[in-house]
């Protein structure tokens, strides 16, 4: 099935903004998370209940983010691409979406940490450098290309001064756009999505 063809420019910007909202309206310290994203369309479709669940508001975004559940606690980037590789999107699925927290530090900061022993030491080190950033990032993609993010900072944690845009998190958009390769995902049973959620995950932001 593909509609990614009926999304109009804006679809992709509006689920980013959408599930940055809702994350953010938990607070900060959370684990990654990772949503489907669906045409609305053909999810009322074939699902017919949800209308009501959704709402006039919900119902009327191009896409819909479909929680997939959290991804194992402190996943480090070394093993991002791993954890996201193993997934198979089902073809109801025009694309997804990612939100994590990390600990930036400017480049002088990190040249620092070269000294630090194990992970442990090294998380423990960024944590108490006064010059760190904590920002949650959500990086979504389409299966046919497009790409969007969401950056907020924990220092102005404002919808206001949330930054967005298509080259914001190109790294994050770059693993996330694997997921959709057909080299990618090949384990057997079912994936994640719509044809393939756990009875707990068809639930929108």
């Amino acid at each position: 099935m593909d509609s990614v063809g009926t999304l109009p420019p804006d679809a992709l910007s509006r689920a980013v903004i959408e599930i940055e909202k809702h994350v953010s309206s938990a607070g900060w310290d959370q684990p990654a998370q990772l949503f489907a994203l669906v045409p609305t369309d053909e999810l009322l479709r074939a699902e017919p209940q949800l209308a009501a669940e959704l709402g006039t508001d919900d119902a009327s975004q191009p896409l819909t983010p479909v929680a997939q559940g959290e991804l194992p606690g402190s996943l480090e980037d070394e093993h991002l691409a791993d954890a996201l590789g193993r997934i198979e999107w089902p073809d109801g699925v025009s694309g997804c979406a990612l939100s994590i927290e990390r600990i930036v530090l400017p480049a002088t900061a990190e040249a620092g940490l070269s000294s630090a022993d194990s992970d442990a030491e090294l998380a423990r080190m960024a944590g108490s450098d006064p010059r760190r950033h904590e920002v949650r990032m959500v990086a979504a993609v389409l299966r046919e290309g497009s790409r969007f993010g969401a950056v907020r900072l924990r220092s102005h944690d404002e919808d206001s001064a949330v930054l967005t845009g298509a080259d914001l998190v190109p790294t994050l958009c770059e693993v996330l756009s694997l997921t959709f390769e057909p080299s990618v995902g090949s384990r057997p049973g079912r994936g994640p999505g719509v044809d393939g959620m756990n009875d707990n995950e068809e639930n929108r932001p």
